[in-house]
């Protein structure tokens, strides 16, 4: 017990290193990015660790009013992938801030930012 109460004093020690810690970590989720593509690369999508989509780009060659539903599964497609690499890169992020501050039980913040399926 007397192990659980050292534990807490030495967080309580580190709380403000935490919070820059953790601030710089919020700046930095709008600076990594990943980019997702469907269709042989007919639509991009690029997203950033915030999970906003920074970009979208569709192939002239699938712009046809016929080829809507195709078109619409396709930027579907490359949005999740975009996502899903994004969340890997958020989740490698938050470890290592987890590990620099020698918190091996901090949770994965990752989770914080929406679910992982596609």
């Amino acid at each position: 017990m007397l192990k659980e109460f050292g534990q807490i004093a030495s967080l309580l020690k580190q709380a403000p290193k935490i919070r820059e810690e953790f601030e710089r970590f919020q700046q930095r989720l709008g600076q990594i990015t990943a980019e997702g593509d469907a269709g042989g690369g007919m639509v991009t999508v690029r997203v950033n660790g915030r999970m906003e989509v920074l970009a979208c780009h569709i192939s002239e060659d699938i712009l046809k009013p016929e080829d809507r539903e195709f078109v619409e599964e396709l930027v579907r497609a490359a949005t999740n992938q975009a996502l899903n690499k994004v969340r890997q890169l958020v989740a490698d992020e938050s470890s290592k801030l987890a590990m620099g501050l020698n918190l091996p039980g901090m949770p994965d913040l990752s989770g914080l930012l929406g679910p992982t399926g596609g």
